[in-house]
């Protein structure tokens, strides 16, 4: 290959950007660039051409059309030293093209975010940046293109020491350049669908008419649930999470890290709450003055389940939480950020990792897929809904008192994160008991019932929170003669009728909230 004499640049993530652009300017590398790429290089003192000068056809149709034309893409696609290429070449006066650096609009980004409009998402489909890219990559033999500014180094570093690249780097660009257009295109075939719907008036739960998954390795993992499984990482977790301590994640770390992400988040803004995992189940959350406080209600719900757990707090981990926390061997601490006093305490213990969440995992993609063997994948909407005072409907003879409906809240936001069959008893800012994943309902309350009494807590004034109906009376009874003074249930069952009235003969108080959480 021929040293690159001339590069197009054009990027919406300016990151690396203007090294990456110093080191072709010193190598003599002509740049050309468009609106906010060209004006970023400018402002750098590099000298940059516009690319409707190189053109000599302006930029249209509010940005649409600037960068689909022949002389750029005749510049990318030629194949130098074809005969029949060249002379074309010489006849309209095409000039090489021999690096381009592009990445796309943020289309994932902008769905992402709730309340976007069609308008908005159709705005944020790039089509000038995949032609480029796909043109470049098609003809990676001559061309060098790079998409992805982890790749800028390497190919500055190339290019400082040579004036060009390899044909290995510009192959294995090439080949990330397809998974990333295809993954790009993915998404629009995912999300459209949705945004058309909801614009139709047909709501946003419209399933895609097809799965498009393209995520790239992040890490290989040691293993999987169990070491004679092979596993690896894909995706963009490091955009949602960063590691500042410990060794490496495990896969059972990821599925419990993440979990314990998505519970706390159900409490985002509100006083410190803490909550402790164990296999992705809820065994202890508490909410207090301090983190310290919360700690302490969480642990007392089951001082067993916690050791080789994980905790995930919303506010930042302080020092004296951190003391209490490394009283025990805990498998991951998740928070949002780590002060100095409780880096400083917890750094000590090598085999704890230390993980950073970076932004909401819940809002990462609003829906769920699942493997289910036979090539066959589940797709459903995440369960973001969430359940307000509003949202209650009092069906007892007597209405939960404003301690009760606290409490009611508070478990309600609980319970979901809870494999079914759940049943959990709470007051208005801890757990109590907590019985997860049992074939009847009725086995789960005796089960949280139970592990109340193990820690030594009385279940006396509780509110009992069930993720689906109570199917009989059955399990309502057990509750009461738990101690449970109230209870918060879907409702929907052909014996509401019963259950009511077990809650009547009780003087409890019920409320339905008509959404029920199932989780497999």
């Amino acid at each position: 290959m021929a040293k690159i004499q001339r590069a197009l640049l054009s990027v919406y993530d300016k990151t690396g950007l203007i090294p990456l652009a110093r080191v072709l300017a010193t190598r003599g590398v002509e740049l050309l660039s468009t609106g906010g790429t060209a004006r970023a290089l400018r402002e750098a003192g590099l000298a940059v051409t516009e690319l409707g000068d190189f053109t000599g056809f302006p930029e249209m149709l509010d940005g649409r059309v600037k960068t689909l034309h022949p002389r750029v893409h005749g510049g990318l696609l030629y194949v130098r030293g074809n005969e029949a290429h060249e002379a074309a070449v010489a006849e309209h006066g095409l000039a090489p093209i021999d690096l381009v650096v592009v990445n796309l609009y943020p289309f994932e980004a902008t769905v992402a975010r709730p309340g976007v409009t069609l308008e908005e998402a159709i705005e944020n489909i790039d089509i000038g940046g995949p032609s480029m890219l796909r043109s470049a990559a098609k003809n990676h033999a001559f061309v060098t293109v790079v998409t992805d500014p982890s790749d800028y180094d390497e190919v500055a570093g190339q290019i400082e020491a040579t004036g060009e690249t390899t044909l290995a780097t510009r192959r294995r660009l090439a080949a990330r350049v397809y998974a990333r257009t295809a993954a790009y295109d993915g998404l629009i075939a995912t999300h459209l669908p949705r945004l058309f719907a909801a614009v139709e008036g047909a709501g946003e739960a419209r399933q895609p008419a097809g799965l498009h998954i393209n995520a790239p390795l992040a890490q290989p993992l040691r293993y999987g649930e169990n070491p004679h499984q092979a596993a690896a990482l894909y995706g963009s977790f490091g955009e949602y999470f960063r590691q500042l301590h410990g060794k490496e994640l495990s896969y059972n770390n990821i599925l419990d890290l993440t979990a314990a992400a998505q519970l706390i988040a159900e409490f985002a803004g509100e006083p410190p709450t803490l909550a402790i995992l164990k296999h992705t189940n809820p065994c202890g959350v508490g909410q207090g003055a301090s983190l310290q406080a919360a700690w302490e209600k969480a642990f007392a719900t089951d001082q067993q389940a916690p050791f080789g757990g994980i905790i995930a707090v919303n506010h930042p981990l302080d020092g004296p939480c951190a003391n209490a926390i490394a009283e025990i061997f805990s498998e991951v601490i998740v928070a949002p950020e780590f002060t100095p006093e409780a880096l400083a305490t917890l750094q000590q213990k090598k085999n704890l990792r230390l993980v950073q969440v970076l932004q909401d995992p819940r809002r990462s993609a609003p829906w769920d897929v699942r493997s289910v063997g036979a090539a066959s994948f589940l797709w459903q909407e995440r369960d973001l809904k969430s359940t307000t005072a509003e949202d209650l409907k009092s069906v007892a003879q007597r209405a939960p008192t404003p301690a009760e409906q606290q409490a009611m809240l508070f478990g309600w936001r609980i319970v979901k994160h809870i494999k079914s069959n759940a049943i959990l008893y709470v007051a208005a800012d801890r757990t109590l008991g907590i019985g997860a994943g049992q074939m009847s309902r009725v086995d789960a309350s005796r089960i949280a019932v139970w592990k109340a009494g193990e820690a030594g807590l009385s279940l006396a004034g509780s509110v009992v929170c069930s993720d689906a109906f109570f199917p009989f009376a059955d399990g309502l009874i057990a509750a009461g003669e738990a101690g449970a003074t109230a209870a918060i249930q879907p409702g929907g069952s052909v014996r509401d009728v019963e259950v009511i009235a077990a809650a009547d003969a009780r003087g409890m108080a019920m409320c339905f909230t008509g959404c029920r959480h199932f989780r497999h």
